[in-house]
């Protein structure tokens, strides 16, 4: 991939989270949006795009239609990952 593609990649990601944020972040569970390198199976593929970060990663099947994460946003792919609940000390 050239460093033309990633740029491309990485402001696409960029206008979609903008975009959406506030849409992803008012969805049950979701604790963070950002934008990164996704990953399937636990390895990280080259494609940029919105991390979407859960405090838990629930069964589709127990979550409403409204509550599921799209599986891409304006052509960028959404990759959610559980993180645990963030904290402060």
């Amino acid at each position: 991939m050239s460093q033309n593609d990633v740029n491309q990649q990485l402001q696409r990601a960029a206008d979609a989270q903008q975009k959406y944020s506030d849409y992803l972040m008012g969805l049950p569970h979701v604790i963070g949006v950002a934008v990164g390198y996704t990953s399937r199976h636990g390895q990280r593929e080259a494609e940029i795009g919105l991390i979407v970060m859960v405090d838990e990663k629930l069964p589709v099947a127990q979550l409403a239609e409204s509550e599921i994460v799209p599986r891409q946003l304006d052509g960028v792919r959404v990759d959610v990952q559980e993180t645990g609940a963030f904290s402060t000390f």
